[in-house]
């Protein structure tokens, strides 16, 4: 499954990348840091998963997930974000993505999350 990483701190970024590549079914395509950099990305990666961050610069995580919709129909939206905020939460499902995970849940629930996400019947 291929994933690409959206997130505008690179530690926090690298660090993901670092800890997907321990998962023999997960292929980390590419990482952007602001949502313009993702679309283009991922038009050329062809990502099954998307984890997108929220806040981000140039363009946020909303914006680049409704991009995504036109331009990689085919990749799905799982919003990784540091805020739980029910207005989020909405906002994210209104833009595309299919889940939402904190990023303080990142080792319990984000395998999980993104096998979920890339499976077929989750479009």
């Amino acid at each position: 499954m291929k994933v690409l990483i959206v997130d505008d701190h690179d530690l926090f970024a690298e660090s993901l990348q670092a800890f997907l590549s321990t998962e023999e079914e997960i292929d980390v395509v590419g990482r952007a840091s602001n949502g313009e950099e993702a679309t283009r990305l991922a038009a050329s990666t062809h990502p099954d998963v998307v984890l997108m961050d929220i806040s981000m610069p140039v363009m946020d995580g909303f914006s680049a997930a409704e991009e995504l919709a036109r331009k990689a129909p085919g990749s799905r939206i799982l919003f990784l974000t540091g805020s739980n905020a029910p207005a989020d939460i909405a906002k994210a499902r209104a833009a595309g993505g299919i889940g939402y995970v904190t990023k303080e849940k990142i080792a319990s629930e984000l395998i999980e999350a993104i096998v979920g996400a890339g499976r077929p019947e989750a479009a």
